[in-house]
């Protein structure tokens, strides 16, 4: 580890050198280096004793113990540290209000350079925003964006699962330590992202469990990395609603994917919209609108996103009885419920139940609580 590294690392133990101080002391040493070798009197004499306590507090070495056993997990992780100081770290995010002090990263540090887009959303996805959040990261990846989320259940890991799918680049910011994937279930899919050039990062000191407070904390590192955040899906009251307020309040991009007002889990992108957030049909309008900000560092895809569903592949509606594909003639993408399809008087309600099962087997409708819609 370099002397820049250890000494920004020693900074976070010390009694009372909050990251707000520490930025102010900064402005003056440019280092982390310069706080501890160099002279007090070098600095302005109002900082004196500030500089005298810090440089007593190294010396006395309390911090050693601790110091060690992060370097231990450092290690065995496979990671490193990036403190604000360093070139390396990334220049959009240090300009926000409580940038982190340092950052512990695994994989690739070049992306933390690259053009991001945050792509955020519920962890209880509905099947149609598993499908958004799926081909609009691939597609985003694909041209040239670096995929950027929470590493969280739903359409957090579906977004990084998009990116990897498209051979493309993804971040994950965890809310705990680096050595500490959270969710467990989501251990191989962070392995997948280091072993593909991505690059998992976190503020917390390896180790750290997943409490529920650095959740909200991590949502303006996801913000401040990247240029936009697209919101896929969001109840009214949800993290990614904290992630797209911050990205508006650092001055970033928000697109958020509108729904069925019928549907709990858009009515929080609906909520954005109506408070400026872009509405998007398709991914290339993100491209379009960051096309200032990115200078030609992203390139649209040749194949472009359909903006409707296509219609389905004549073998695929060769395999439907003539009872299903008039059932599917008569739903459409927004959500009814069985009550309403009865009304027709088209099918028996024992035939209505059986041709919607059937139809939702072959994945071509969803049932999400009792409302049925078309995916295709």
């Amino acid at each position: 580890m370099d002397k820049e590294s250890h000494y920004a690392l020693v900074s976070q133990q010390l009694e009372k050198f909050t990251t707000k101080l520490q930025r102010q002391l900064l402005e003056y040493s440019n280092s982390y280096r310069t706080i501890f070798e160099r002279p007090a009197g070098d600095y302005p004499e109002q900082l004196w004793p500030l500089i005298e306590n810090l440089q007593d507090q190294y010396q006395q070495q309390g911090w050693r113990d601790r110091i060690d056993s992060i370097e231990q997990r450092i290690e065995k992780a496979d990671a490193s540290i990036i403190p604000i100081t360093s070139t390396d770290y990334p220049p959009l995010l240090k300009q926000i209000v409580g940038a982190p002090a340092l950052l512990y990263v695994r994989g690739n540090r070049e992306n933390l350079h690259l053009p991001q887009i945050a792509v955020v959303g519920s962890r209880r996805m509905t099947r149609g925003g598993e499908t958004n959040a799926f081909e609009w990261s691939k597609f985003l990846a694909a041209g040239g964006f670096v995929i950027t989320s929470g590493l969280a259940q739903g359409v957090d890991g579906v977004a990084h699962a998009g990116a990897l799918a498209a051979m493309g680049k993804t971040i994950g910011v965890m809310g705990t330590g680096i050595d500490t994937i959270y969710p467990r279930e989501h251990r191989r899919l962070a392995e997948n992202i280091i072993d593909q050039g991505g690059t998992l990062i976190s503020e917390f000191d390896p180790g750290t469990p997943p409490l529920p407070t650095h959740f909200p904390s991590r949502n303006r590192i996801i913000s401040g990395l990247s240029l936009g955040v697209l919101v896929v899906e969001a109840a009214p009251r949800s993290g990614s609603l904290i992630t797209a307020r911050l990205a508006l309040e650092q001055n970033r991009e928000v697109f958020a994917i509108p729904g069925s007002i019928h549907n709990p889990q858009s009515r929080g992108c609906h909520q954005i919209i109506k408070q400026g957030a872009h509405l998007v049909e398709r991914a290339e309008d993100i491209i379009h609108e960051l096309q200032g900000a990115l200078a030609g560092l992203a390139v649209l895809p040749e194949q472009s996103m359909p903006l409707a569903p296509s219609p389905l592949p004549p073998t695929e509606e060769k395999n439907l009885l003539a009872d299903e594909l008039k059932l599917l003639s008569v739903l459409g993408f927004e959500p009814v419920n069985m009550d309403s399809l009865a009304i027709d008087g088209l099918f028996s309600t024992a035939e209505l139940s059986r041709l919607l099962v059937s139809l939702e087997l072959k994945g071509l409708i969803e049932n999400n609580s009792g409302f049925y819609q078309r995916l295709s």
